[in-house]
């Protein structure tokens, strides 16, 4: 029996440009922070890049009839900042934008309702070169390229995020230097998380201006486990929570800012009341708790490509989750993390919009066996039991609209490239075969379930 979900749920799937698209260099497409950061030796785990990927941007109408026989009812995406403004300034690059209208109008065609990100990591590298997020003019430039997307897609588009997991492009790209642009220091990245804050809060009002029908955000969050019974342990835990979780929610919803970094963000008046602009959904993305502790521990887990000396500075420490099953990216399978996500949610801001799971999926390398056959059980097992979470929380009174899983296909996944498999959809990255697994049927199957 499949997870009976609220009426009117909206079950989808989600991907983003870099991961699947392809075509790098294709009608005018500039490189971004992606393009280079993948070219230098000994940042991804296979030395790969996103430069042909999935070939989506050759092959989307075979992946809407991909999504067409799924039966979702939502597909995000995101849209690539280079292919709409190769340097990130100026006019439009009409045959880049031309791509995104001729998606949204397949989807359109097949039932399928849009859900565009704006911008899902892949910054025009030109922008960098001049400062990127740590600069308060990327911001300006965000608005820009959020205006002539907007003029061109707003009247059909259903859902809107502007930007998506500004965590990890803070933490990971700015903070522990293991994702583009491969930069460090704490306090370098609060400036970039601020920014990024900003260009959300500057995209809101365009999307606005615009007439755009649902605006929301695409947050990733963990609950915080506490790895010990110290102070340390505690506080070391307490400051996690903050840089991961509430610094990006805080102000969304707030319109104020964590104390504990707050001095350290460079914050202009006026700031704080458009980052808090009104929303009309919460987007969470979920993968596993946070087990945390001091600062120092001897027993903390590295993440791929950080600098041991960066980790030993860090105010706290993270560690392996114990006695909870793997993904094969070595991440914990905890389903009840979401429910525990979504009622601290609640819990923190009262006035918590709907919220729809923008992001929740896993990592299984199986590929065809003999037969043809994908048989990823696990990542079936896997949804299942996320989705009654989901259930459980609805019933513990918040108010969750969707849950699109990552991800629709197979995909480029950062900085471990081709490594990790995520999709419904297998595939063979040399002939570019679709492929859909057992779990493609059983989502085709809990779509119908709940129609």
């Amino acid at each position: 029996m499949y997870p009976v979900l609220p009426r009117d749920f909206v079950l989808g799937a989600s991907t983003s440009a870099y991961q699947i698209e392809g075509a790098a260099t294709d009608d005018g497409r500039g490189p971004s922070v992606w393009d280079t950061y993948s070219a230098e030796p000994g940042r991804i785990l296979d030395a790969s890049t996103g430069a042909r990927a999935c070939d989506h941007y050759h092959r989307y109408a075979e992946d809407i009839g991909l999504m067409e026989q799924l039966g979702i009812g939502g597909y995000r995406f995101s849209i690539a900042w280079p292919r709409i403004q190769p340097t990130g300034t100026g006019p439009v690059n009409g045959p880049g934008l031309d791509f995104y209208d001729r998606l949204v109008d397949g989807l359109l065609a097949a039932g399928i309702a849009p859900m565009a990100t704006l911008y899902h990591w892949d910054l025009p590298q030109a922008l960098q070169d001049e400062g990127g997020w740590a600069s308060r003019t990327t911001a300006d430039r965000f608005e820009d390229y959020t205006r002539l997307v907007a003029d061109r897609l707003a009247d059909r588009v259903r859902y809107w995020c502007p930007v998506n997991e500004p965590s990890v492009v803070t933490n990971l790209g700015h903070g522990l230097g293991n994702h583009a642009p491969g930069q460090t220091g704490l306090r370098h990245s609060m400036q970039v998380a601020h920014h990024l804050l900003l260009a959300h809060g500057r995209a809101v009002r365009a999307l606005r201006d615009a007439g755009a029908a649902s605006v929301g955000v695409a947050n990733n969050h963990s609950p915080v486990w506490v790895a010990g019974d110290s102070e340390q342990d505690r506080a070391g835990a307490e400051f996690y929570d903050v840089v991961w979780n509430r610094l990006f929610a805080d102000p969304i919803l707030l319109g104020t800012y964590p104390d504990a970094v707050a001095e350290m963000l460079p914050i202009e008046d006026g700031d704080l009341e458009l980052i808090s602009s009104p929303i009309d959904f919460y987007g969470l993305n979920y993968y596993a708790p946070a087990l945390v502790g001091g600062p120092g521990r001897q027993d903390g887990s590295a993440g791929v490509g950080v600098d041991q000396q960066v980790l030993a500075g860090l105010p706290y420490t993270q560690l392996d989750i114990q006695d909870h099953p793997l993904t094969d990216f070595g991440w914990p399978v905890v389903p009840d993390g979401l429910r525990e996500q979504l009622a601290i949610l609640k819990q923190r801001y009262p006035e918590l919009p709907p919220v729809h799971i923008t992001e929740n999926g896993c990592a299984y390398s199986i590929g065809p066996d003999e037969h043809g056959v994908v048989d990823d059980q696990a990542r079936i097992d896997y949804l299942d039991s996320h989705l009654r979470a989901v259930t459980q929380a609805v019933d513990e009174g918040v108010d969750v609209q969707g849950y699109w899983t990552w991800s629709l296909m197979d995909n480029w996944e950062w900085s471990v490239g081709y490594t990790q498999r995520f999709g419904l959809v297998h595939i063979d990255y040399d002939t570019q075969v679709r492929t859909p697994k057992r779990s493609f049927g059983w989502y085709a199957g809990l779509v119908a379930a709940n129609s």
